[in-house]
């Protein structure tokens, strides 16, 4: 682990201890590690390039004609991609589910695009953790690292 010393004004350091406090740091070095690992997370995320592990969370009404069809199907035709889903009955009318995935960053999005855009669809939100592929491209057998 390298030591940097970071010099602030005071109204920063003291807008950086209250945020630190209010989100239940302890330490400042954790905070600033955690802030410093979204900025370089999301610069990764936004450059499209490289692989990711993601959570696709949705709700949809389950009467809507045929949806639940449609996506499973989706599923279906990107079985490499989606690992695993959790299906919540949250009422009479609809559900709740998140999708496990892997892949591509640029393909993530465009699967989760497709999905969310279905009639009947709605409160989706992909979240992206970019990561470092090992092992050979069509080697089932991978493994992944947190990228940053």
């Amino acid at each position: 682990m390298r030591r940097i010393t970071l010099s602030v004004d005071d109204a920063l350091a003291e807008r950086f201890e209250a945020w630190a406090k209010a989100h239940g740091y302890a330490q400042r070095s954790e905070a600033f590690r955690d802030l410093l690992r979204e900025r370089l997370e999301r610069e990764l995320v936004e450059s499209e390039e490289g692989h990711c592990v993601a959570s696709l969370t949705y709700v949809y009404n389950h009467h809507e004609r045929r949806l639940a069809e449609r996506l499973t199907e989706h599923q279906h035709r990107h079985h490499t991609t989606c690992l695993s889903t959790v299906h919540v009955h949250l009422d009479a009318d609809h559900c709740l589910e998140v999708q496990l995935l892997k892949g591509r960053i640029a393909a993530m999005r465009r699967y989760a695009d497709t999905l969310l855009a279905e009639r009947g669809v709605s409160h989706g939100h992909l979240h992206l953790v970019p990561v470092q592929r090992h092992g050979p491209e069509e080697d089932a057998h991978v493994h992944y690292t947190p990228a940053v």
